[in-house]
C-alpha cells in the first residue's frame, strides 16, 4: 500500500481533523528520529504504510470494547498508543520502562492536546493493577505468552488483547495455548498480507 492510500484508508474510517493530527505526530516522530532511533531508517519514507496505519487498524478491531482505558504496553515511539488516543476518545495509559521515550511520549501527547494519555515510565509489572483495562495493546515487545504473563494483572474476562504479530502469530497462539486459554482470532494486517494482529479475549491461566 503506497502512502497516499495508507492515509485515505485512516481518513475515510476517522475523519480529517484526527488525520490532520497523525500528520503532525508523524512529522515529530521523522523529526527525532533524526536523534534518537525512534522508527528504523528505512521506514521514515512509508511512515503512514509502516507505522500509522499499522497501528491504526487496530482500533476497529476494538469496536466492542467495554468501557475503560486502553493500556499499551512498551509504547516506545507511540505506536499503537498515541495513534489510538488520537483516533478514540478513550483515555490511553502508555507504559513505558525507558526514560528518554517517557519523556518524549509526555511531551508529544502535551504538543498535541492528547487530554486523553497518561504515561507511565514503567514496567507494565510496576504498573499499579487498579482496574481492568478495556483493551491491552502491545507491538514489537515480546511473544504472546509473555505479554500475557506480564499483563494479565491488568485484565478481566472482558479485555480484548489486539496484539500485532507479524508472520508469527499462529505460532505463538499455539505456543501460549499450552499456559493461557481463552478466545483467540487472528486478523490479517491490511498492511502486509503475510502479517497477522492476534485479538484475544477471556484470557486467563489454562
Amino acid at each position: 500500500m503506497i502512502e497516499a492510500e495508507a492515509r485515505d484508508w485512516i481518513e475515510s474510517r476517522f475523519g480529517s481533523e484526527r488525520t490532520a493530527l497523525l500528520a503532525r505526530f508523524a512529522e515529530r516522530i521523522v523529526v527525532e528520529t533524526a536523534h534518537q532511533n525512534l522508527i528504523a531508517a528505512s521506514t521514515v519514507d512509508h511512515i503512514w504504510d509502516r507505522h500509522l496505519l499499522d497501528s491504526a487498524q487496530l482500533v476497529p478491531l476494538t469496536d466492542k470494547a467495554s468501557t475503560g482505558d486502553w493500556i499499551d504496553i512498551g509504547s516506545g515511539a507511540g505506536f499503537p498508543g498515541i495513534v489510538a488516543a488520537i483516533l478514540t476518545d478513550r483515555r490511553v495509559l502508555l507504559v513505558e520502562p525507558r526514560a528518554r521515550r517517557a519523556t518524549l511520549l509526555t511531551e508529544m501527547a502535551q504538543t498535541l492536546g492528547l487530554s486523553n494519555v497518561v504515561v507511565h515510565q514503567a514496567k507494565i509489572e510496576k504498573l499499579a493493577a487498579d482496574r481492568p483495562a478495556a483493551i491491552i495493546s502491545a507491538r514489537a515487545v515480546a511473544k504472546l505468552s509473555t505479554l500475557f504473563a506480564i499483563g494479565h494483572r491488568h485484565s478481566d474476562s472482558d479485555t480484548i488483547w489486539v496484539l500485532p504479530k507479524g508472520r508469527s502469530a499462529a505460532e505463538e497462539v499455539a505456543e501460549a495455548g499450552t499456559e493461557w486459554s481463552g478466545s483467540f482470532h487472528v486478523e490479517h494486517s491490511v498492511t502486509d498480507p503475510t502479517s497477522s494482529i492476534v485479538v484475544a479475549r477471556g484470557v486467563r491461566r489454562a
